[in-house]
């Protein structure tokens, strides 16, 4: 008998948070591996906001997710099956491989894992594109220099607390935004920022005056819409803007209007420039070994938030994103079959 493979694909483009609705759980036969190939089980699936980007028919950095295919996603897992000189059974690897049981890859764009160097889930955040977003958003786009200010919002999600850690290591005054005391507290006591905003409680615009007193050198922005807004108010002059993830606007209904105090940026001779992982894949390698000396002498913290299930509870763990549930890089552990 045949092992089953279950899998996750889109059933229909959403409007505004993705439904039950909008999903199709499906079933085939596991695949077998061809000349050149390798079989992976997964074990855990990496959930990202730009997931629901993915999911829209509009032109973008990447295809859309097309409706009746499996979705788009990153995975660790381990090869269970192999005819590829390079990858042996045995092996814990990470890779694009799609909200399913198993997948089966030709090696490209996959990074071996290795569980003596680091926990397993890091290989998806710190070690994974989460934490090299953050190295390359915040040391090529965003160009900080000891004694900067800089703030950072998201700053409990998976890029966000990567990026203000490694800020405060280069030397920089880091204040983060976040959503509830709670996340603000992790954002001060686990990840080290000077200071954590909790956009819920108060005036969000006092409460930036008061912790960026000098003004913003670099603002790493995770969430767009009315925080980047108010970011712009506070530039110093050369201000760098890092455009990484508009979260609040994903989900949004209707077409987002944009900043209006752009203005900044050319009072201040600023800049704002988009930043894509994507663009540094070449230097992944370098990017990985930079973080995994960071994480080895603790300047660094990995926080994972890891929800138990099966695939089929996808398309639940993935609202957690846009509710505000999750703190640091959030997966789902494919339970043992």
């Amino acid at each position: 008998m045949a092992t089953p493979n279950r899998q996750v694909r889109l059933g229909a483009r959403p409007v505004g948070l993705p439904t039950p609705d909008d999903w199709q759980h499906t079933t085939e036969d596991v695949p077998e591996p061809g000349a050149g190939e390798f079989l992976v089980r997964t074990e855990y699936v990496s959930l990202d906001p730009a997931m629901r980007g993915w999911m829209n028919d509009a032109r973008s950095y990447i295809r859309p997710v097309r409706i009746g295919e499996i979705m788009r996603a990153a995975a660790l897992g381990k090869v269970v099956a192999s005819n590829h000189p390079g990858f042996a059974v045995g092996d814990h690897v990470t890779g694009t491989f799609g909200v399913q049981e198993y997948a089966v890859s030709d090696g490209r764009g996959v990074i071996r894992a290795d569980p003596a160097v680091a926990p397993l889930p890091t290989y998806l955040g710190v070690l994974g594109l989460t934490g090299l977003t953050a190295w390359f958003g915040l040391l090529d786009v965003g160009r900080p220099e000891a004694g900067d200010t800089v703030v950072v919002s998201g700053a409990a999600g998976a890029v966000g607390g990567v990026v203000g850690q490694i800020a405060k290591h280069l030397g920089c005054r880091v204040v983060g935004i976040a959503g509830g005391a709670e996340k603000c507290r992790l954002v001060t006591e686990e990840f080290g920022f000077d200071a954590c905003v909790d956009y819920r409680s108060g005036d969000l615009r006092a409460a930036l005056r008061e912790h960026t007193p000098d003004g913003v050198d670099v603002y790493f922005d995770n969430v767009g819409g009315e925080i980047l807004d108010l970011v712009l108010t506070r530039l110093r002059l050369g201000a760098r803007v890092v455009l990484c993830g508009a979260i609040s606007q994903y989900n949004a209904t209707e077409r987002p209007t944009g900043p209006a105090n752009y203005l900044s940026l050319l009072v201040n001779r600023a800049s704002m420039t988009g930043m894509l992982v994507f663009d540094y894949a070449d230097r992944y390698g370098e990017g990985m070994a930079a973080l995994a000396d960071l994480l080895a002498t603790g300047a660094v913290t990995a926080r994972e938030h890891v929800v138990e299930g099966t695939v089929d509870d996808f398309p639940e763990v993935l609202l957690k994103l846009f509710t505000g549930e999750n703190t640091g890089k959030l997966l789902l552990r494919i339970a043992d079959r």
